[in-house]
């Protein structure tokens, strides 16, 4: 304190790190409202990042609700009106053209890992426009927590293309550009000026795409996956994580390999198309051919299932539609027909599980298993009381947003949270550490496949599907070692391991929270 000219500017105590922690988690446990806990933990962020990853790496399964989903939402509906302190990049319409010199006003050299957002989509919420910054703010804060990526080596970016959202559109107060959403053309030549300006800054970086809208985010993927380091986490990591589970849901059902499964989507949007795109694809892993596999999948929408005769549709929808049912068949109709052992909801739209369908479902299978992603909690298709209730407690569960523990029949129920946050963070860690060009779709079914490995048995008997929370960090570097071995393995790795053992090089390259010292230590002899 002498050296740093700060004797008497500060109180005599000092307190350890784990001390400051111990503190912290008395005033936060003290919260009431999410808003107030996520609020809480962002001007932790602002003042004291170490001691806010301290906290959130020894908490996680507690914090990450307030962090990521479900409380995200309301955080970013309230972004504008909350906003205190920049952090991130902010591209606008009024950027075009500029983008490329302005990525240089960002003060750190060197930034692995970008998390971008145009806010068209953000959770199940729509269009919110710049205040959808929220989400690559709370995405890339898990990478540090989970992934143990550098924080000073993250970004946040907000592409921001306009908003069709009426209320901001009219708010006096909105930070963002108060004009209808660019489309078409115009919008493709914003994202594509973005990711080349980025990758003329920082060429390694991996880009994460983030809660962009149905109608553009596979072809903006497409467009992007081969010649820049990038990937869609609505889309594949969505995938690769409903994989890991339903993969851990089928063994603990009994029911055969994952190829053996009969399987309702219902929600055909970037989302659902990606999930079923990716447990197709592991199908195919398994043994099928690609039309075998994908006559295992029955996809709806809000009309109702895909039907060959639907004149509107989607390369994507247009893949999955059926030729040998009815087009708009419903929900309850479908399960009734196809006896499914595996029903996923990626609709946004809560309640989309009616107890009807639920029922019908339980009639022809011991052990069904309901995976209702949506997020966040008000978005979910059914919840886990729901489902357990409606399935006599045999149902196999997991959701998007987590829901509490639900005593049944005398026994005590645990959902599992099929969050992405089991994924993306060991695919940034992976990808990053081995110098990967590109992000492959082995590596996401090798990640899915190492995550599945990660439940344990006594997880398992408690009807879990994922691991605990609480060991991400080692689920983060189970699914990175997979991620580099995958790159290795497909001759696209620029990196070669220093050690022979490459779960301990890569662990040994994870950032950990912990005080620095700012001035030498000197010793007297």
């Amino acid at each position: 304190r002498d050296r740093l000219r700060l004797r008497g500017l500060v109180p005599p105590g000092m307190l350890s790190l784990e001390m400051q922690a111990q503190k912290i988690m008395i005033q936060f446990d003290g919260l009431r409202s999410p808003i107030d806990k996520a609020l809480f933990l962002q001007a932790l962020q602002d003042r004291n990042e170490v001691l806010f990853f301290f906290v959130l790496g020894e908490h996680i399964a507690k914090m990450a609700p307030f962090i990521y989903t479900p409380t995200v939402g309301e955080v970013c509906a309230k972004f504008g009106a909350q906003f205190r302190r920049t952090r991130g990049l902010y591209l606008s319409s009024n950027d075009q053209g500029d983008m490329g010199a302005i990525v240089f006003n960002w003060p750190r050299e060197d930034v692995q890992v970008v998390c971008v957002t145009d806010g068209s989509r953000i959770l199940g919420l729509g269009d919110l426009g710049a205040n959808g910054m929220g989400i690559p703010i709370g995405k890339l804060a898990l990478y540090c927590a989970a992934g143990g990526i550098d924080p000073k080596k993250v970004l946040p970016v907000m592409l921001d293309c306009g908003t069709n959202n009426k209320e901001l559109l009219s708010d006096p107060f909105y930070l963002g550009m108060q004009h209808t959403r660019l489309t078409g053309d115009a919008h493709h030549a914003m994202v594509d000026e973005m990711i080349n300006a980025i990758h003329f800054r920082w060429p390694n970086a991996l880009v994460q795409f983030e809660d962009f809208s149905s109608d553009t985010a596979l072809d903006i993927l497409t467009e992007y996956r081969i010649g820049h380091l990038c990937f869609n986490d609505d889309i594949q990591g969505t995938g690769a994580t409903t994989l890991a589970g339903v993969l851990s849901a089928v063994r603990q059902a009994g029911t055969g390999e994952l190829k053996d499964q009969r399987i309702v989507v219902a929600g055909a949007g970037s989302a659902g198309m990606g999930v079923a795109t990716t447990l197709l694809q592991g199908m195919v892993h398994q043994g099928l051919t690609e039309d075998e596999a994908r006559s295992r999948f029955y996809v709806l929408d809000q009309f109702g299932l895909f039907g060959a005769e639907r004149e509107t549709m989607t390369f994507g929808q247009k893949y999955f539609a059926r030729k040998d049912m009815k087009d708009t068949t419903s929900l309850v109709d479908t399960i009734r027909a196809v006896k499914p052992t595996l029903l996923l909801g990626l609709t946004g739209v809560g309640g989309t599980f009616p107890e009807a369908a639920v029922r019908e479902m339980a009639s022809h299978v011991d052990r069904p298993i309901i995976f209702p992603l949506s997020n966040p909690t008000s978005k979910a298709e059914c919840s886990a009381e729901e489902a357990y209730k409606w399935t006599d407690g045999k149902a196999i569960f997991a959701s998007g947003s987590p829901f509490d523990p639900v005593e049944y029949g005398g026994k005590t129920l645990y959902p599992s949270q099929c969050n992405n946050m089991f994924i993306f963070p060991g695919v940034g860690l992976g990808a990053t550490r081995i110098g990967a060009k590109r992000v492959t779709e082995r590596m996401f079914y090798e990640a899915a496949l190492s995550l599945a490995g990660c439940v344990t048995d006594e997880e398992m008997a408690r009807g879990m599907v994922f691991p605990e929370v609480s060991n991400i960090r080692e689920v983060s570097c189970t699914v990175a070692t997979a991620v580099a071995q995958s790159a290795i393995d497909e001759g696209i790795a620029q990196k070669t391991p220093t050690d022979r053992n490459l779960r301990r090089w890569i662990k040994s390259s994870m950032w950990i929270p912990e005080y620095r010292d700012l001035v030498p230590v000197q010793y007297s002899t």
